[in-house]
Parts: C-alpha cells; structure tokens; sequence
C-alpha cells in the first residue's frame, strides 16, 4: 500500500518538492480543466474550526474542477476536541473520504488529525503556520518576476503563522527575508531558527530590522497582514497602539524598488496594517495572489491525493 502523504508545514519539504508544486500549479493555471476527471468519485473534507473564506472556496473549486467532491464540515458540525476527541473524528471521517484539510486553531490539532487519519492530512492553517498561503504567496511573487532568483520579501507587522510559512518558503527557495515587527510581536522562534538554518543551507538571508521603512529599502515584494487576527479581537486597542508606524503605506513603499509588488493574504482592515491608495494602487498583486489559491490547490492536492 503506497504510504499517505501529509502537509503540515512547509519545514518538512524540501526545494524540489516546493518547486514542483509551483511548476504544477503554474500548468493548472494555464490549464484548469486539463485534468477534469482525475478526482471522479473521490470526497474531500474541508474540516474547519474557524470560519473561511479563500481556503474554503479555492479548496472546494479546485476539488469540483478535478472532477472530485468537497463536504465542508463547519465548526458547529464537528466541535472537535470538545463533543469528540481530535482521535475520533480522524479515524470517523476518514472512513468516508479520501483526504482532510484542516482549519484549526491548535497546530497539535492539524497533528493529531494527520497522526490517526489513514488519509492525507492537510494544514489549511493553523496557530504556527499556514503552508497552503505561502505556497501560493511564492508562486505569484516567480509569477510576476519569472524567478525566484535573487529577490528580496519584505514581511511588515506581525510575527504570525503567516510570517512563519511565509519565511520558511522564500528561505527554501533561496529569496532573501526582511522582517519588521514591534519588539513584543516578532517571529515565532522555532520557525525562525528553521527558516534559519534552510537559508543558510541556500546560500541566503533572513534580517530582522526595528524600522520598516529600512526593511523596504531595495524589496522587490513588500508583504503585510492583519494586526489583530481571528480570536484576538479583545486585544484589538492594544495591539492597534503597538503596531502604530508600521503601516505599509506609501512612503514605505517609496523605499522599495520602483518595481516592487505589495502583497496580503487578505481579509485586509484597510487604514490598519495598509493604506487605501497602497491596496488598490498599481503595485498590489493581492487578487492575483487570492486567485492563485485556487492553482495552487489544485497542485496540493493532485501531489497529495493522488
């Protein structure tokens, strides 16, 4: 029996299997139905704690366009981890489908599911990472600049799961990192001391800077997310206080090269961690970068399905 395959983060791949994943998703988008059918009679199960938007449509899309199903399994549904153990449901739902992607809150979660399903588990985000973005994030930055060759990301705000795939995928493909975050709310360790160690092993860089505007100097993609996430909500004041100065706007973008793209996984809180004029302005490739999910997807799951 060939062994299941999981995506839990992007710490467990390696180059080549990331640049696959781009190269297959790239033939999807020229493509999208050149493999209609391959998923005929195969149910995927979109098992979600929180709330979605891009994860569930471009899963669910990308699933009927292989020709296959997708059940959502919203947190009312399931309640997992409290009506029934993460053990559970694992061994329950996966008696009915052929692969999960998980939306939780608890990265132990996204584990423990992948450690009792006997199908493929994937992270479709969680407290420490959100691979699924980052892969996506980095197949649009080679799609607008045709490589992934010397080129400087510049991450501005918060230290987040976003942040922690984000560096992970540019240090495995050999881009260089910028990061600039308030002093209490930089990178999360573990995953900076990983991203850390493949950067070194490519040849490249990850920096750490206080001011954003000199993160930006010279970046080719400027990249930002929300200051207060899902579940932080009664730190809202404070964290809006912390985070004063570290708006993308435009004259952080005036740092970076004249060709620079700005970046966001979206959803945005326009006025917050990005200016009105910056979003809808000539540089943002943020709806192409929500379009690729969709290509992307589909490339996860042909890899991880099939």
């Amino acid at each position: 029996m060939k062994k299941k395959k999981d995506l839990l983060t992007l710490g467990d791949m390696r180059e080549h299997e990331i640049i696959e994943i781009l190269d297959l998703a790239r033939r999807m988008k020229k493509a999208p139905f050149s493999k209609k059918g391959v998923f005929r009679d195969k149910t995927l199960a979109l098992l979600f704690q929180k709330p979605s938007n891009r994860t569930r449509i471009s899963f669910e899309v990308a699933m009927v366009q292989l020709g296959g199903h997708a059940l959502y399994l919203s947190p009312q549904e399931i309640c997992m981890g409290k009506r029934e153990s993460v053990k559970d449901v694992a061994r329950v739902v996966a008696r009915y489908v052929d692969g999960i992607v998980a939306r939780v809150f608890s990265h132990s979660d996204v584990k423990g599911l992948a450690e009792y399903s006997p199908v493929p588990v994937i992270n479709g985000l969680s407290d420490a990472e959100h691979p699924c973005q980052a892969l996506s994030d980095i197949f649009t930055i080679r799609e607008k600049f045709k490589t992934l060759k010397n080129i400087t990301v510049t991450y501005i705000g918060d230290g987040n799961n976003v942040l922690s795939s984000l560096m992970l995928a540019c240090a495995k493909t050999g881009m260089k990192t910028r990061i600039s975050t308030p002093k209490e709310y930089g990178p999360e360790p573990e995953a900076l001391s990983l991203a850390a160690k493949a950067a070194k092993e490519m040849k490249t860089t990850i920096e750490l800077f206080a001011d954003p505007f000199e993160a930006a100097k010279g970046a080719d993609v400027v990249y930002t997310d929300v200051w207060v996430s899902m579940g932080q909500e009664d730190e809202r004041d404070k964290r809006l206080e912390d985070f004063k100065g570290f708006q993308v706007d435009s004259r952080v973008m005036s740092a970076a090269k004249k060709n620079a793209v700005v970046m966001h996984c979206l959803p945005a809180h326009r006025g917050e961690e990005i200016s009105e004029d910056v979003i809808d302005g000539p540089a943002s490739v943020i709806y192409d970068q929500a379009e690729n999910r969709l290509h992307v997807q589909k490339a996860v799951l042909l890899k991880y399905l099939s």
